[in-house]
């Protein structure tokens, strides 16, 4: 039996060749309901799963998947991590975890001198109905991170994941799929060299991305908050040509701005440097959409998550009433990149991404303090 909600108190049920429509199936007696195998999983998990699957909102797909970061920090504290290799294997992580991706320097046998491999990786489900668009923003959401880094991508291995199907239907959307991841990586001339596929019941794709490192005011490059055509056009664009722009400008730092939100991969950067930002709300690139979309209690199912990030932000209890507030803490998927410039470049900066069209609603948003 398989239950979707409608949002409106109603619900669609299915089940072979029949279905129904109706409020009266959210009554269904629970012990029906439990019969799908979501809330077998989640039955089997206790009680306290059950009940957080029986009064969630969907879950999100893209980055607004990802577990939220108080959860992921407060997880891995607990783990003992190995931070370096070992003495056999004649390299140094010289960035680990918390950036945007590792940098590892290697040695070069027979060479003096050592060469730095910047090693990132991204997964994640499907958010899109159509299996190219969603091959395509999954590579390149992979390769920013890389590029936020000031890294040439190099190689790709991609990890899919494909609905139970018949073997021409699960052919065809491989086909489509990696087509359009294969679109991306070939724009940055990154070779995909290996991969590996399982059945799932959900369309997912991520790439373990390897590039190279080529031997201020803090700056958007792409707008942000979702409205379907918009967004799906801001996540299919690639930030490389914005990279080589911020590089050229002498940015001393950048990320991109994924799943944890503008506050979330800030604060990052922040903590990072020692050093505390300004954002003036009123400059950061909105996609249409992003505010009508607040009013009707659109948000994301990570939102919660990224919110509790508001105890980082001095002058939260003076802004929070302000409508694009929310947005801040909105995840990102495919976002644009965030970079730390010299003040006297950033103006040129900005005029330089929209001129070139790397970054059309390039602008400048705060200031490091």
């Amino acid at each position: 039996l398989g239950l979707l909600g409608l949002g409106d108190g109603t619900c669609i049920a299915s089940r072979g060749t029949l279905a129904t429509e109706g409020k009266w199936l959210w009554e269904m007696p629970t012990s029906l309901v439990e019969t799908s195998s979501d809330s077998a999983v989640a039955a089997a998990a206790g009680p306290g799963a059950l009940s957080l699957l029986q009064h969630a909102t969907m879950r999100c797909g893209g980055c607004g998947a990802k577990v939220g970061a108080t959860t992921l920090s407060q997880a891995m504290a607990r783990v003992d991590v190995p931070s370096q290799p070992g003495e056999k294997a004649e390299a140094k992580v010289a960035v680990g975890v918390g950036d945007d991706a590792a940098v590892v320097e290697l040695s070069a046998e027979g060479k003096s001198g050592q060469v730095a491999s910047v090693q990132t990786i991204d997964f994640f489900r499907s958010f899109v109905d159509d299996p190219y668009v969603f091959g395509r923003i999954a590579a390149l959401h992979a390769l920013s991170d890389c590029e936020a880094m000031g890294a040439v991508p190099q190689t790709a291995l991609a990890l899919v994941q494909v609905p139970f199907a018949l073997e021409d239907k699960q052919e065809e959307d491989l086909v489509q799929l990696m087509s359009g991841a294969s679109s991306a990586l070939r724009d940055v001339g990154c070779a995909l060299v290996g991969g590996h596929t399982c059945e799932a019941r959900e369309l997912g794709l991520g790439f373990t991305i390897v590039g190279r490192l080529p031997g201020g005011s803090a700056m958007r490059a792409k707008a942000r908050g979702p409205w379907i055509a918009a967004a799906l056009r801001g996540m299919s664009s690639s930030n490389s040509p914005a990279a080589a722009v911020l590089r050229a400008h002498g940015a001393a730092a950048c990320t991109d701005i994924t799943g944890f939100g503008l506050v979330g991969h800030l604060l990052e950067m922040c903590r990072g440097a020692g050093v505390q930002a300004e954002i003036d709300l009123d400059s950061v690139p909105l996609y249409d959409g992003a505010l009508a979309c607040l009013e009707m209690g659109i948000a994301s199912s990570l939102q919660p998550a990224n919110t509790r990030l508001r105890r980082a932000v001095a002058n939260h209890d003076q802004v929070c009433g302000r409508p694009a507030y929310p947005l801040l803490f909105d995840p990102q998927t495919s976002g644009g990149l965030l970079a730390a410039v010299p003040r006297f470049m950033a103006g040129s900066c900005v005029q330089a991404l929209r001129m070139s069209g790397a970054a059309p609603s390039a602008a400048i948003v705060g200031e490091v303090t």
